[in-house]
C-alpha cells in the first residue's frame, strides 16, 4: 500500500520508505458531467450505479494489488506510437495511465495486439504479451473497449498454461456489439465491401475486427461460445456523455446509439458494456477520456470560467486497481 505525499514537488516517500514520482503529476484530462445529463443518469435505470464525482480527483492513498495489471488496448489501438518526425515525443495509448499506477507500487504490462486483426488473432497476441511479462505470475486484466473481447476469449477459449487470469475489468467494451458497425456495414452494402477491405489492406491493415464488432456477431456467436470461466472474476464498467458538440468525431455514432440502445459514451453503449459485476456508469465520459485523451487545454480554460472537471481518468483506474486490492487480487 501507498501514500502519496504533499510534501515534496518532486518525490515522495511510500508508506514502506521508497521513493516514488508523486501521483498529481498525472493529472490530465478531464471532463464535465451538464446538470441535465446528471438529472438524467439519476432517473435512467438502465445505468445500474451513476457515477458522478467519484474520480474527479486524484485521491491520496490508494491500495495496490498484489497481482501485476495488464493493459489491453481497443480497436486500431497501441501500446506507444512513434510520429513522424521521430524528435517528437511518443503517443501513448494509456496516457499518464501506466506511469500512475507504476508510482503507486503496481507491476504494469501494456501488451499490443493487431489494432484492426479479429478477435481470434488479438486473442494470441495478447497470451504471449502476458507470458512473456508476467513471468508466470497471476495478472489482473484491465481492458478498454475491443481489448474486453479479446481477454474474454483468451482466458475461454486459449486457456494458455503459463497465464492465469485473476481478474478482467472491462472499461466501455461492446460486449453485446455495437449499432453503429451495424448501421456502417449495412450503408456500405455486401456488393461494396469487398472494395473497402481492399483499401484498408492497402494500407497494411487487417480487417478482422470489424464484422466482429456487430450486435448479430457478438450476441449470436461470440458470446454464447464464449463462456465466463468461473475461476475468474469479471467486472466491468460503462460511460454515457450528453450530445457531442457539431464538429466532434462521435456526433453521428452517438446519434446513431442513442436513437437504438440509449445511453452511451459516443461509440459503446451503456448496456453493451454491461459483463459479470456491473460497477456503474461514469456519467460525463467519452470514449477516449476514458484513455486520458481529453484536451487538456479545453478544461483548462474551463476551469478559469468556474466549471468544475467531473471525471479524471488516471483517478478512475487508480480507483480500479484499489478495488482490485481491496478484493484479493
Amino acid at each position: 500500500m501507498y501514500t502519496v505525499c504533499r510534501i515534496s514537488p518532486r518525490r515522495c516517500h511510500t508508506s514502506v520508505g521508497r521513493l516514488r514520482p508523486p501521483l498529481r503529476r498525472f493529472v490530465s484530462g478531464r471532463y464535465v458531467a451538464t446538470a441535465k445529463l446528471r438529472d438524467t443518469a439519476e432517473t435512467d435505470p438502465r445505468l445500474g450505479r451513476p457515477i458522478h464525482d467519484e474520480y474527479a480527483h486524484i485521491k491520496d492513498h490508494y491500495e495496490t494489488p498484489k497481482s501485476p495489471v495488464v493493459l489491453a488496448h481497443g480497436l486500431l489501438g497501441f501500446a506507444k506510437l512513434h510520429v513522424t518526425p521521430r524528435w517528437l515525443p511518443p503517443v501513448y495509448y494509456w496516457r499518464g495511465i501506466a506511469e500512475a499506477l507504476e508510482a503507486n507500487g503496481a507491476h504494469v504490462i501494456t501488451t499490443t495486439v493487431p489494432p484492426s486483426g479479429s478477435i481470434e488473432k488479438r486473442a494470441e497476441k495478447l497470451a504471449r504479451g502476458i507470458a512473456d511479462a508476467a513471468g508466470g505470475r497471476e495478472v489482473n486484466i484491465i481492458a478498454h473497449s475491443m481489448g474486453g473481447l479479446d481477454a474474454r476469449y483468451m482466458i475461454s477459449h486459449l486457456r494458455p498454461a503459463n497465464v492465469t487470469v485473476r481478474s478482467l475489468v472491462t472499461v466501455a467494451s461492446p460486449h453485446h456489439g455495437s449499432s453503429f458497425a451495424d448501421f456502417l456495414f449495412r450503408e456500405i452494402g455486401d456488393d461494396r465491401l469487398p472494395g473497402v477491405y481492399k483499401l484498408f489492406e492497402r494500407a497494411g491493415m487487417e480487417t478482422g475486427a470489424f464484422e466482429q464488432l456487430t450486435s448479430t456477431y457478438m450476441i449470436n456467436d461470440f458470446n454464447p461460445r464464449t463462456p465466463d470461466d468461473p475461476k475468474v472474476s469479471y467486472f466491468s464498467y460503462g460511460a454515457m456523455i450528453d450530445r457531442p458538440p457539431l464538429l466532434s468525431p462521435f456526433r453521428q455514432s452517438y446519434g446513431i446509439i442513442s436513437r437504438i440502445e440509449g445511453p452511451n459514451d459516443g461509440l459503446v453503449s451503456v448496456a453493451s458494456s454491461q459483463w459479470g459485476s456491473y460497477k456503474g456508469t461514469l456519467v460525463g465520459a467519452s470514449h477516449l477520456d476514458l484513455i486520458n485523451w481529453t484536451n487538456r487545454w479545453r478544461w483548462m480554460l474551463r476551469s478559469l470560467v468556474g466549471i468544475t472537471p467531473g471525471f479524471n481518468a488516471v483517478a478512475f483506474y487508480l480507483g480500479i486497481a484499489d478495488m482490485l486490492a481491496k478484493e484479493g487480487f
